[in-house]
């Protein structure tokens, strides 16, 4: 599963990370995806996303209805 959120777009950041010694190694802030089932009325169907937890507060807020009409106008594969 790629670490993508389909409503927010959020993608994995990259940057260092420093010791005490300030030594700087490569690392990687993925962000916290999950796979959940929604029960979409207007589709008459369920439908699972990959949705990170802001994505998660933003279905709740705006409706899986709301949410999944913009994924099909911008062309997300559902």
């Amino acid at each position: 599963m790629s670490a993508r959120c389909q409503v927010t777009g959020a993608t994995p950041q990259f940057g260092n990370s420093i010791s005490h010694s300030h030594t700087r190694t490569k690392r990687r802030w993925s962000p916290n995806v999950q796979r959940r089932t929604y029960h979409v009325p207007s589709l008459g169907r369920r439908v699972t996303l990959t949705v990170s937890t802001r994505g998660i507060g933003i279905i709740d807020r705006r409706g899986i209805d709301a949410v999944v009409a913009e994924l099909i106008a911008k062309g997300e594969k559902l």
